[in-house]
């Protein structure tokens, strides 16, 4: 993990940082407003500094702006009985099941500031994916033509992305160890997508702490910035308290 630079007095540089925030497991719905708070607060500063939010989230679909309710295999009883949520959310992509054993990464990027398209946000995404997984022994790839990392076995990470005034938000979904079969309640966009995990491609556990460790500092690289400065929890963070089944 890389240590953050400090100016000439020995105070570490804010001006052009990514401040990374570890939050464990936190419900949907408070990330999602958290996104929103930091949105603001990008979009009203001047220089590049940037923030990545990483979390796990108890089980729950969404669908982004591409997906529909055909992707979703099980019917509303079973989804019933599965406590399984489904939010219709603002993002690309379509339909991706969030659970333990996911690492849900939010990046807040000020794409325009740092001279980025959206495709190539996304493609610097996905890559630093590519090199992560490239530490771990995994080949994996990434397309232009379709969001995503795939590697032997399948899809193991998902991207769909948000922008608003030229801030990111929402972003980035790597299968680590979930349960496989939660994961393939749905049917991926492209009727060849399967989904899998680093640990089924590696055929034994691969630890979050270790994907998280080396994704930091791929996209701390892959997104233009010199330095990060890392954080647990989030000040602003609201925690919210529901009933989920996770399954065994």
């Amino acid at each position: 993990m890389s240590v953050p630079s400090v100016n000439q007095i020995g105070r570490p540089e804010l001006s052009d940082s990514l401040e990374i925030h570890l939050m464990g497991m936190v419900d949907f719905e408070s990330a999602r407003f958290l996104q929103e708070r930091l949105v603001y607060e990008i979009s009203g500063r001047k220089d590049k500094q940037g923030g990545l939010l990483i979390c796990e989230h108890p089980p729950l679909i969404t669908v982004g702006r591409e997906g529909s309710r055909a992707q979703i295999l099980l019917d509303q009883d079973e989804l019933d009985s599965r406590l399984l949520d489904v939010r219709w959310i603002n993002r690309g992509n379509g339909a991706i099941v969030h659970a333990p054993g996911q690492l849900a990464v939010y990046p807040i990027i000020p794409l325009d500031r740092k001279g980025f398209g959206v495709l190539e946000y996304r493609r610097r995404l996905e890559q630093a994916v590519v090199d992560m997984a490239y530490n771990l022994k995994v080949p994996a790839e990434r397309f232009d033509e379709k969001p995503g990392v795939w590697c032997r076995c399948g899809q193991f990470a998902q991207t769909g992305i948000a922008v608003k005034s030229w801030v990111s938000y929402h972003g980035l979904f790597i299968n680590v160890c979930p349960s496989l079969d939660l994961q393939r309640v749905i049917q991926p966009l492209g009727l060849s997508n399967r989904l899998t995990s680093l640990s089924a491609q590696c055929v034994k556990p691969v630890e979050m702490n270790t994907v998280r460790s080396l994704l930091i500092t791929h996209l701390t690289e892959s997104l233009g910035y010199q330095q990060y400065h890392l954080f647990t929890g989030h000040p602003l963070l609201r925690r919210t308290k529901r009933k989920v089944h996770v399954s065994s």
